[in-house]
């Protein structure tokens, strides 16, 4: 049934000609993958070819290792954006299961010859593919052989030393270094998802704020006051950002993110909104009444207005 699943997406992203592929997570579509992309797209260029990209939810990793929490830097929605913005043909979405994990790497490169007329395998230099991660590059190119296409392997992207990769953006998001996972990502990290309503605390306090509906699964940075670019009806708006478990008050089970839009008084409840976090103000904190949090907040709008002031006005 899984293979029959696999083999009824690809058939549906087919571009109908020979194709150049390259297969992966993708999480977070980091500069590391759009390096990978790019060399894809060259090369499909020169060749004639389909650029094809395969990817998988859930994560491999959550399927392999039961149990384990997987946190992702965007939704899958977003990575088959961001990935068709790089100028691909197609993305396919295949169900990750046990059963497909299952399967040797040749029958599952040959799934994918029969389905998408490979001719070009691109992959990156750790990328491995199969049970046991037996399909190692040497083995993909014996496939290859066999089945009719080549492998072509991107070098590896570095920044100051240290591979471009999802783990880096994971880490620079735990501390907090949000212009660190900007020059990763090769784009501001952002967050998106339905305005909901909250426990409305902001409005009583003089600073109504969108509350955004995230999925549980979703990577956060680490909890504090953000500096952020909040886009409604595809207008841009300064913004703070709230992300935690408000502690002054009773401490929330799951972290909020909570948008104060400045200079902004509309009903945007149940509309998308997306926001692009810029700087991190400070780290989160407890205030010991209300009347102490009511004047943080002022100040960190304030910062907010002269951040984007002094830094703002160059992006």
């Amino acid at each position: 049934m899984t293979v029959s699943l696999a083999r009824r997406e690809l058939g549906r992203v087919a571009p109908g000609r020979p194709s150049a592929v390259t297969i992966g997570v993708f999480d977070g579509v980091h500069r590391g993958h759009q390096h990978l992309a790019g060399l894809l797209l060259e090369r499909a260029r020169q060749e004639g070819l389909a650029p094809v990209a395969i990817t998988f939810n859930p994560h491999p990793r959550a399927v392999l290792w039961p149990g384990t929490a997987v946190s992702y830097i965007t939704s899958l929605e977003e990575r088959v954006e961001l990935l068709q913005a790089l100028g691909l043909d197609a993305v396919a979405v295949l169900a990750f299961t046990s059963e497909l994990a299952q399967l040797s790497p040749r029958d599952f490169l040959a799934l994918v010859v029969e389905e998408l007329e490979m001719r070009l395998l691109v992959v990156g230099p750790d990328f491995a593919l199969g049970r046991n991660r037996a399909g190692t590059i040497d083995v993909m190119r014996g496939v290859g052989e066999q089945l009719g296409f080549r492998v072509e392997v991107a070098a590896l992207l570095a920044e100051d030393g240290e591979k471009v990769g999802s783990s880096a953006v994971r880490q620079a998001l735990a501390g907090g270094e949000i212009e660190r996972v900007e020059r990763l990502l090769g784009r501001p990290f952002s967050l998106r998802g339905p305005v909901v309503t909250g426990e409305r605390r902001g409005r009583d306090l003089g600073f109504p704020t969108a509350n955004i509906a995230l999925g549980l699964d979703r990577a956060l940075p680490a909890y504090g006051i953000y500096v952020t670019r909040a886009y409604v009806h595809e207008s841009a708006y300064q913004s703070c950002t709230s992300i935690g478990v408000r502690p002054t008050f009773e401490v929330e089970a799951r972290p909020t993110v909570e948008a104060y839009i400045l200079d902004f008084d509309g009903d945007i409840y149940g509309e998308e909104l997306r926001i692009d976090l810029l700087h991190r103000l400070r780290g989160e904190l407890r205030f010991g009444n209300v009347d102490d949090l009511v004047a943080q907040m002022q100040r960190d709008i304030e910062d907010t207005r002269e951040w984007f002031r002094l830094e703002g006005a160059a992006r």
